[in-house]
């Protein structure tokens, strides 16, 4: 009896101890170790802080107290500092804004540049005497005139620009194709001369207003001889080009509605 009672006291304190114990365990937690293997979300849960993460930085979130969460850090992304933005400038000005602007082929320094033409080389109506079949062009170099052959004796005639000395040729060909705008693509005997002379030309140049091609051409035969506008009208009546004909861009124009292809042309 004295046994049993004994047992009982000692089962009726049990619940007691383990609960100061309990109490006493949790009354302060203890420091979490964490590996520094461990990824920052791992951290954040288990309520530490990290000083210094891979690739990541941290902000305070709203309402959360002291708790950080991490952002990702675009490094690659970030703009360039001010300071380098007037050289990059710099740079494409060079590349793309002060180019030296190309050489006016038709221009040659030293010389006055003449800026209308004679009277006589404006276009007219003219009684021309000739076996010719109307439609038919006859240039005549000498006196630097284009002849389109009309009916009843008249012709009309354009002034033109002819080859300069040591150019100078004449033959029969036909037309053979005609263009609008051509682009100009001068051999390369023309290039080599004229490099000998301090003009350089350029391998390739598109149609437009600078062209010294002008608004239109005519070729003759296989020949590389045209009958062409120009970027540079004072010039007509003179003897000036390689052995093309050239032509005031409005004449040639009206020149080019007149004649079809395979108009024959005799160069005298």
């Amino acid at each position: 009896m004295l046994k049993k009672s004994v047992l009982l006291a000692v089962i009726a304190s049990l619940p007691l101890a383990f609960s100061a114990t309990a109490n006493d365990r949790y009354q302060s937690r203890p420091p979490v170790m964490v590996s520094p293997d461990l990824s920052a979300a791992w951290v954040l849960q288990l309520g530490g802080v990290p000083t210094q993460t891979r690739g990541y930085a941290t902000r305070p979130v709203a309402n959360a107290g002291r708790q950080m969460v991490p952002v990702y850090r675009q490094q690659a992304m970030q703009p360039q500092p001010a300071r380098q933005r007037p050289l990059v400038q710099q740079q494409r000005r060079v590349l793309f804004g002060q180019q030296p602007a190309a050489q006016q082929v038709a221009m040659r320094p030293n010389k006055p540049v003449r800026t209308q033409i004679e009277p006589q080389f404006l276009p007219q109506m003219v009684e021309y005497q000739t076996k010719e079949k109307p439609g038919t062009i006859v240039i005549d170099t000498r006196q630097r005139f284009l002849y389109l052959v009309m009916a009843d004796g008249m012709a009309k005639r354009y002034g033109v620009g002819v080859g300069k000395p040591g150019f100078e040729w004449a033959g029969t060909h036909k037309v053979t194709a005609k263009r609008e705008w051509p682009s100009w693509n001068p051999p390369q005997e023309m290039i080599a001369r004229e490099a000998a002379k301090g003009h350089y030309l350029p391998a390739s140049m598109e149609g437009g207003p600078d062209n010294p091609l002008g608004a239109r051409a005519m070729y003759l035969g296989s020949t590389l001889y045209r009958i062409h506008g120009t970027n540079a009208p004072w010039s007509i009546g003179n003897g000036v080009s390689s052995g093309c004909i050239r032509m005031r861009n409005e004449d040639v124009t009206d020149l080019y509605e007149r004649v079809p292809v395979g108009t024959k042309v005799i160069v005298i």
